[in-house]
């Protein structure tokens, strides 16, 4: 057997065995500073690609799920669902595109006031965190998203985001705000250009 065998076969252990994705770090305390997990981690992504486990990564961790297209072989019972509102909806996304964010500055994003248990329902789906204090008069608490919040959405990093234009493709975007968009992109162009005056005009 290969070093490389070995390292692979103790990493693939080591998340099989854990309840819950492990850093890198915490992976190596493990298995040893001496064997390369990261090849070891991307031979395990290579093997597990297509079949029924796969690895995945989301953030800086790692660990084994069922197949998403499988999953439903393997829930027994129906799932409550719980419909997010509106303002949840909103101050998630303001959360995740801004974060570390305040309450004052989601506030003044969306307009309005922010209800008191509309974050709460977001921290009870462990989909946003508290995230220290911003260093303004009053401390006010900051919030950030969660490893959670990545497993949930299928998201290997908050750069995995969609942008505006990922969203207007889905249809996602309110049409308010694609009209606003379009009046100004329509006053824009109504206006005159300036002229550029010379001394030898």
């Amino acid at each position: 057997m290969t070093p490389e065998d070995a390292a692979t076969r103790a990493v693939e252990a080591v998340l099989f065995a854990s309840e819950n994705p492990m850093n890198l770090d915490e992976i190596r305390a493990h298995v040893g500073t001496e064997m390369d997990v990261r090849a070891a981690l991307a031979a395990l992504e290579a093997l597990y690609a297509g079949r029924g486990v796969e690895l995945v990564r989301r953030g800086d961790r790692w660990h084994f799920q069922t197949a998403a297209d499988l999953a439903h072989l393997l829930r027994r019972n129906r799932e409550e669902s719980r419909k997010l509102s509106r303002a949840g909806i909103e101050t998630l996304a303001i959360i995740a595109y801004h974060e570390p964010v305040t309450r004052a500055e989601i506030e003044a994003i969306r307009g309005v006031q922010i209800s008191k248990g509309t974050i709460d329902v977001l921290m009870e789906a462990n989909w946003v965190r508290p995230a220290g204090r911003r260093e303004v008069p009053g401390r006010p608490l900051m919030y950030a998203t969660t490893q959670g919040f990545l497993t949930h959405f299928g998201l290997a990093s908050r750069r995995d985001l969609p942008g505006i234009d990922d969203l207007k493709a889905a249809g996602l975007l309110d049409p308010v705000d694609l009209a606003f968009e379009a009046l100004g992109e329509s006053e824009g162009a109504d206006e005159p250009e300036s002229e550029t005056v010379t001394d030898d005009e």
